[in-house]
């Protein structure tokens, strides 16, 4: 209520109904004499269109802060919707490098599903359906004021989601670990190893009894510690490759990120280990998975992503090889965007490894 009084309520397809978060939310808000405004349908895959029909509805209503009820993509929608509202121009802006986000509305959110660590960070990610671009902005003022984190709001995902959030936030651990420059890095090393080896335990006890608490508390607690600064923190010269590549199959199939990543990881592994050497698969495999040599890594990866029953090849996604040169074409806007040595072919021989 110190933020404002009106507020923007942002949420997906209608989940937050069932698990009464939408009944909690909105009558904790009424009792501090907060109107709100709602904006739902927010998709897996946040679209450009959606978050402008935001900014207009909140400019319209004159909402003065926004709250999001849902998980990363919820949760991103509205951090561009907050940066839209206070900016003259397209909120696209944000997110091609043509402008820096240098306020926002105040946001609060409420997650649901542990995945993107978006509840704890600063960026977020949209796709322009337009432009078949998936991107992403970031800035201080997009930090979320407040973020509860509620183990039971996550007892009723499907499977499938809980797989995603799984992959996804070891796709967030492993980005630094494999891409530093600064290796000899043994605090953030360890950070890494232990969260990776919680992510992996809760999910196996989830799939195996979904009511469980406390693997549902551990997960939710380790994808924010995943991507909130901690698990990158001293890796100099690190980058998102595996998040650039995946960008560019949702951005163009609209698959589940997770989804995607765990196609992406294990081939990108394959070609790391052949330009970087095993050194660091090795040590990852060896802390995680009691690995030997870093192909039981890479096989170890595949083993507990297909036992999560996400896919790993692109075939299993229905993603034709023959559409490869097309996706790693995609890809490289962002690279390019991002700032990485990478150049197509390459995207194009890791992707080949994972048909």
């Amino acid at each position: 209520a110190k933020a404002g009084k009106k507020a923007l309520l942002v949420y997906g397809g209608g989940s937050i109904k069932k698990n009464g978060v939408y009944d909690v939310l909105t009558g904790a808000l009424a009792r501090e004499g907060i109107a709100v405004t709602e904006h739902h349908g927010v998709k897996p895959n946040p679209a450009l269109s959606h978050v402008r029909a935001g900014i207009k509805k909140a400019r319209y209503h004159g909402c003065d802060l926004v709250v999001a009820a849902g998980g990363g993509s919820v949760i991103d929608e509205a951090k561009a919707i907050a940066a839209g509202v206070k900016y003259g121009g397209d909120v696209w802006d944000f997110f091609c490098g043509k402008a820096e986000i240098r306020e926002a509305l105040p946001l609060f959110t409420a997650l649901t599903l542990p995945a993107t660590g978006s509840e704890m960070n600063s960026g977020c990610v949209v796709t322009n359906e337009e432009t078949a671009q998936k991107f992403s902005a970031r800035g201080p003022a997009l930090f979320p004021r407040v973020s509860v984190l509620d183990p039971e709001t996550t007892m009723t995902l499907p499977r499938a989601q809980v797989a995603n959030g799984a992959v996804d936030t070891i796709a967030h651990l492993i980005e630094g670990y494999f891409t530093t420059r600064d290796a000899d890095n043994t605090v953030t090393d360890e950070a890494v190893h232990a969260l990776t080896r919680s992510v992996i335990a809760s999910t196996e006890r989830i799939l195996k009894d979904p009511a469980d608490y406390n693997a549902r508390a551990s997960m939710m607690w380790s994808a924010t510690l995943a991507l909130n600064g901690l698990a990158t923190c001293g890796y100099g010269g690190m980058t998102f490759i595996n998040h650039a590549i995946e960008h560019s199959l949702s951005a163009l199939y609209d698959i589940a990120h997770g989804a995607g990543l765990a196609i992406v990881m294990p081939a990108w592994f394959k070609h790391h280990l052949e330009t970087s050497g095993p050194a660091r698969l090795e040590k990852f495999g060896a802390a995680v998975f009691g690995a030997k040599t870093a192909e039981e890594t890479i096989k170890a990866f595949e083993g507990f992503f297909r036992k999560t029953g996400a896919p790993v090849r692109l075939s299993e996604a229905k993603i034709p090889a023959a559409e490869i040169p097309r996706i790693a074409e995609n890809a490289m806007g962002l690279i390019r965007l991002w700032g990485m040595k990478h150049e197509q072919p390459e995207i194009e021989n890791i992707l080949n490894a994972a048909k």
